[in-house]
């Protein structure tokens, strides 16, 4: 054999295993880099293997598993976090009650209640609280059964501006015992249809208006209603002239057990689940529900629906 080709065979060989280092062997001690960090549970890391031969989609494709699954344990994790909190929250809420009927309860066995008239204001206040229990409880009910999508609803395609104005009839009912005025504009949308679920959107117009109830602060008293069409949706306004709401909290009065008064200050009662059973159940709906608010002016909480085609 000569010089010659002994060179061009050893040059060949140092060729062709630089080749195989580069692109087989290179990526495999790197797959399998990678498949012991993802046994042992370490997923923050990328996977940086790329070509067009079946090694490079190899190392796609696994990067592609590990981003996922990455991803799918960091939203159970969320899960978990929002489970806990949750509990605290639920826990928080059940426990004011219950202190105040037990608080109520000793006071009647310990004979504090002397008088026919402390015993019944005594038993009214026991039933209250229970009653505010019942709600809760009712309202936590609902939202998991939301939550896990097992509430069944019944839809029907309703001519919305009716179906509002046998609402607003009774609110105007309601609003004047309260003495709260009601201002109405519902001018657009006659021919629209929406396919609604009756109960449930009563319960959404329901969540709102007891919402802006509770927080009024002001000696003149003010519900507003507002309807309008655009392009192929139906939006309902629903404003009051309350305390309106933070900049900082205005994003998250849709998140369950959220009040905007960080102390969570149950005077004013509720369960704040109110409008986080509203926006699941618009959702539902195909829709969209958003909060427009300036502090000390008031709130408008806005729902779009979309109309049903033929029907604008």
């Amino acid at each position: 054999m000569s010089q010659s080709t002994v060179v061009v065979l050893l040059l060949t060989h140092i060729l062709l295993t630089t080749y195989m280092s580069r692109t087989i062997i290179r990526p495999l001690l790197e797959l399998r880099k990678a498949a012991k960090r993802v046994t042992e549970g370490d997923l923050d890391f990328q996977v940086k293997i790329s070509g067009k031969d079946e090694l490079g989609q190899l190392g796609m494709a696994f990067e592609e598993m590990r981003s996922k699954l990455q991803q799918s344990i960091l939203v159970q994790q969320q899960y978990e976090t929002n489970r806990k909190e949750l509990i605290t929250n639920i826990s928080h809420d059940l426990k004011t009650p219950i202190t105040a009927i037990k608080g109520y309860v000793d006071g009647i066995l310990e004979g504090v209640a002397d008088s026919p008239e402390k015993n019944e204001k005594y038993m009214r206040t026991i039933a209250a609280k229970a009653g505010e229990m019942d709600h809760l409880i009712d309202e936590l009910f609902l939202y998991s059964k939301l939550d896990m999508q097992k509430l069944p609803f019944s839809f029907e395609s309703v001519p919305i501006l009716p179906f509002l104005n046998d609402w607003v009839e009774e609110l105007k009912l309601d609003l004047e015992k309260q003495e709260v005025d009601l201002h109405i504009a519902m001018n657009s949308g006659e021919a629209a249809r929406v396919s609604v679920d009756r109960e449930s959107f009563k319960r959404v117009l329901g969540n709102i208006i007891q919402n802006s109830l509770k927080y009024m602060d002001k000696p003149e008293k003010r519900i507003t209603v507002h309807t309008w069409v655009e392009a192929q949706s139906f939006t309902l306004a629903i404003g009051d002239n309350g305390p309106g709401i933070p900049p900082e909290a205005a994003g998250h009065i849709f998140e369950r057990f959220y009040r905007a008064e960080q102390s969570r200050n149950t005077n004013t009662g509720g369960s704040g689940l109110g409008l986080a059973i509203a926006k699941q159940i618009i959702e539902e709906h195909g829709g969209a529900i958003y909060a427009d608010s300036k502090e000390g002016e008031g709130t408008v909480i806005r729902i779009v629906l979309p109309i049903e085609r033929g029907a604008e």
